[in-house]
């Protein structure tokens, strides 16, 4: 059974050895922002080490990041996290103190509130986050106060990994040696057992009057029938995979009708656990269960939770990710404009099943399994050549893992623009990578359940089904379900061709 931390070095103790001597014990401002979680948790660490006050607090702050502001799925999802968070901190004495707007201007506003001294909080890597809080050490420092940040979210830094030239690594293979080569976890930080809150609290909003979550229409009921947001959650889903989940994983991870994926991914977006944090789990367990030899579905999961801090590595050195390819011949492509296809591709009615099986898991859940994003993702770029962005910015607002590295990183991956990209002539035949990773249906029975009784050897191409096969289904093409928006063979040789163009 994995737990949160019971061992390790106790959170005051580790900081006094990185803390200056000129932080007196006065409040320090705890600025919680990715890492919604007391446990291992750096800058609440810094926090405590300086024996005063702590007010913690979360800025809700659209303005600062503009059009990557929190899509709809996220924001349900930040809700409950904070709610879980405002929880935890209650039984420890504490409070969080919530404000919506400029973090710049509240920071100062709070600053001034409270009469701190500190300011801490963990890293963000997004370049307008990194822009905010150059500007905002800067102006706290100025005015005498002390400003720390601290990495929380990834194994190591940006600026850490990096190849003989002392640049950026662009492919993942000699990213990931490199990665694990230098990898050093610092001790474990335990959550404090309590609290101490400033004499006198600030005003704090009311997270209800934030809006985060759906009213009319309420779309949420699916998210919140398959997800658990909080700390708590993230160590019920990391305990639940740990066992003979991440030892299957190697097989597992590609079939999307089974539950062999973690499903941490929004945890560990939104920080209520880290990736230090899984990493320990993972190994400690695995080692102990098999001694030295690490099994091979654990060995590649934690290959993955690299490709996350690929993702990070990338956005950080190439700030433009989300808005143009990183290859620049990709600038020439020849993308269609077909709205209707974008649209029946959001609604999951493209008439190829493991396609729509994945579109409508994510409208339900707010997340899809990964090889369904590679799957639909490929068939909204080469079979409708419609842009990488347009699918980028639907998942934005529709997954509650919505990562700008990841998302970013992964559509440019698909499209063949991105680093260590997917070859341009690989381009994924939905119903053959229907037939190989749901043979038996299961996953597309659950999400398509208009084609439920149809025979397996049907259900990924309904259209090869004779007349009689289809009635005694139920099944009207063009009526109950629809007829393919696009030929494959068609689809596969205009993008071979645009590709071959943007080449050339």
């Amino acid at each position: 059974m994995i737990s949160s931390p019971a061992s390790g070095l106790r959170a005051a103790e580790l900081a006094k050895g990185c803390w200056t001597s000129e932080i007196r014990a006065v409040t320090t401002l705890l600025w919680f922002r990715s890492d919604l979680r007391l446990a291992d948790n750096p800058a609440l660490a810094a926090a405590l080490a300086n024996d005063g006050p702590v007010a913690p607090v979360f800025i809700l702050d659209d303005e600062d990041a503009g059009r990557w502001r929190l899509g709809g799925a996220s924001r349900w999802w930040l809700h409950h996290s904070l709610a879980a968070l405002a929880a935890d901190l209650a039984a420890r004495g504490s409070r969080l103190i919530l404000r919506r707007g400029p973090a710049e201007r509240e920071i100062e506003r709070l600053v001034a509130e409270t009469g701190a001294a500190s300011v801490v909080w963990n890293r963000r890597y997004e370049p307008w986050a990194v822009a905010r809080d150059e500007r905002l050490k800067a102006t706290l420092k100025g005015r005498g106060v002390a400003a720390r940040s601290f990495n929380a979210g990834l194994l190591r830094e940006p600026w850490e990994v990096m190849n003989g030239k002392g640049e950026p690594y662009r492919v993942f293979t000699p990213f990931w040696r490199a990665l694990r080569a230098g990898l050093e976890l610092p001790a474990v930080i335990e959550p404090p057992a309590r609290l101490a809150g400033p004499q006198a609290w600030p005003h704090s909003d009311v997270i209800e009057n934030w809006g985060l979550t759906p009213k009319q229409p309420d779309w949420a009921g699916g998210l919140r029938d398959t997800w658990g947001p909080g700390e708590a959650g993230a160590w019920e889903r990391l305990d639940a995979f740990a066992g003979r989940t991440s030892l299957e994983y190697g097989e597992a991870r590609n079939l999307p009708g089974r539950e062999g994926t973690s499903r941490l991914s929004p945890h560990l977006h939104f920080g209520e656990i880290g990736p230090r944090q899984v990493w320990r789990a993972l190994t400690g367990r695995a080692l102990a269960e098999s001694g030295d030899l690490m099994p091979a579905g654990v060995e590649i999961f934690l290959s993955e939770i690299a490709w996350r801090e690929f993702s990070h590595h990338l956005l950080f050195h190439a700030q433009k990710l989300p808005e143009q390819p990183l290859r620049p011949e990709f600038s020439a492509f020849p993308w269609a404009s077909d709205p209707t296809g974008l649209a029946r591709w959001r609604e999951g009615a493209t008439g190829y099943p493991i396609v729509d099986a994945g579109m409508r898991q994510l409208w339900a859940t707010g997340w899809m399994h990964n090889r369904v994003r590679m799957i639909v993702a490929s068939f909204l770029i080469k079979h409708l050549l419609i842009d990488w962005r347009e699918g980028q910015a639907w998942f934005w607002d529709t997954l509650v893992d919505a990562d700008l590295a990841n998302n970013a990183a992964n559509w440019q991956w698909v499209a063949g623009s991105g680093a260590d990209a997917s070859p341009y002539f690989r381009i994924f035949n939905p119903v053959t990578q229907g037939q190989k990773f749901d043979p038996d249906g299961a996953y597309v029975r659950r999400w398509v359940p208009e084609l439920a009784k149809l025979p397996d050897k049907f259900l990924h191409a309904p259209w090869t089904a004779r007349s009689i096969d289809l009635a005694d289904a139920g099944v009207r093409l063009g009526v109950d379900y629809p007829a393919p928006i696009v030929d494959h063979a068609m689809a596969r040789a205009r993008a071979l061709k645009a590709y071959a163009s943007t080449r050339a």
